[in-house]
């Protein structure tokens, strides 16, 4: 179906109908279940494009959403893991990270970000804490941005987004979660190969679900020795599928078989220490467990702490004396959405990518969607 394109003003951007109208999944707030909005038109401003949804997969921060564990405004349309294909272009067309100039029926992904690209973030280099950042599956839905999550059949990518082609031969189960999962990733290792290198490293990674999931497989094929620790028995066992060299349950005693001195042993050697922790689950005791653990000179990479929590205890000394370095990750800048892609295009026959996607629901059975999304690591939306 090809979008009936309306040529108003050069100044009003480019008219766009839809038929059968787009359709959005807007939630009206806590307490209530998503009410399905039909969106017959967009207007495509020059950079803008609209895209055809063909997966939409739900990340933990949509559940946190809709239980009240974080503040949104709403009406909402939620979702920022997505695969699409461009339906329509503003004038002047789209550009990928690269250069690329998109193609209408080209199949690409989205960054979350829509960074402004002139305030001082920007051009420090942190277009993901852009000053004036709008945020896919996170802002009001409001008139000339209608379509702004991935929950929907279609979505209305800005100008200034970036966007990566993608092959057709890799499924949109392995591909959706590049926009939120495996972007932010890239960003954690790169923020951690910064201070001390990956390859030969013994890793250290809290945490076994999407996240975890895809930093064993990411760090293990950099060439590094990864240790998992999770409390479910079966992410531990999948977590040994992406390529870890040992698990751990963080309930068992640290010096007890099967604790994390013989994890860290069975992977690095006997009193091998990380040189490089990842925490991806937000436990707070996970983080206070990883800062005890990591080795002296070593990096510790906080991504999962995105709610409010307790505070974290820190003995500066130790801090001092050990030589450590602490450092956050929240979202990522447009390279690592690249690099996520390439790495995602190589990597998804040898690791079992596509089935972390344990459930694939119609568009509108979201609230189902959001409620089976605890029991795999993700579950698809399909409009």
């Amino acid at each position: 179906m090809t979008p009936r394109v309306v040529e108003p003003p050069a100044r009003l951007g480019k008219g766009v109908s839809v038929y059968p109208s787009a359709t959005a999944m807007v939630w009206p707030g806590e307490g209530h279940l998503h009410e399905a909005v039909a969106v017959p038109g967009v207007r495509l401003s020059p950079g803008d494009a609209l895209v055809e949804i063909e997966l939409a997969t739900v990340c933990g921060s949509d559940v946190h959403t809709v239980l009240g564990h974080r503040s949104a405004p709403t009406p909402l349309i939620l979702g920022h893991e997505q695969v699409g294909r461009v339906v329509a272009l503003g004038r002047g067309g789209a550009k990928t990270i690269d250069g690329h100039r998109v193609s209408l029926g080209e199949r690409i992904v989205w960054s979350v970000a829509v960074p402004c690209g002139r305030c001082s973030r920007c051009r420090r280099g942190l277009p993901q804490k852009c000053a004036n950042l709008q945020k896919y599956g996170h802002e009001r839905m409001r008139r000339g941005w209608e379509l702004s999550g991935g929950f929907a059949t279609h979505g209305h990518i800005l100008d200034g987004t970036a966007m990566v082609a993608v092959p057709e031969d890799v499924p949109a189960e392995v591909l959706a979660p590049a926009s939120c999962a495996t972007a932010t990733v890239a960003a954690a290792l790169e923020a951690a190969s910064g201070i001390t290198p990956l390859e030969g490293a013994l890793v250290l990674v809290a945490g076994a679900g999407m996240l975890g999931l895809t930093a064993t497989a990411m760090a293990s094929d950099a060439g590094a020795h990864v240790v998992v620790s999770d409390p479910i028995a079966e992410r531990r066992d999948a977590a040994l599928a992406f390529g870890a060299a040992a698990v751990t349950d963080p309930r068992v005693a640290i010096d007890a078989p099967g604790g994390l001195n013989a994890a860290l042993a069975a992977a690095g050697g006997r009193g091998a220490a990380p040189t490089i922790a990842l925490e991806l689950s937000g436990a707070p005791a996970a983080v206070r467990s990883l800062f005890h653990a990591v080795d002296v000179g070593g990096v510790l990479v906080l991504v999962g702490s995105v709610s409010p929590g307790p505070d974290l205890a820190i003995d500066p000394e130790q801090l001092v004396r050990r030589l450590l370095t602490i450092r956050g990750v929240h979202n990522y800048a447009p390279r690592h959405l690249a690099e996520a892609v390439r790495y995602l295009a190589g990597a998804w026959q040898r690791y079992p990518f596509a089935a972390q996607v344990g459930e694939t629901f119609r568009l509108a059975d979201v609230d189902a969607a959001l409620a089976a999304a605890g029991q795999h690591p993700r579950v698809g939306l399909r409009p």
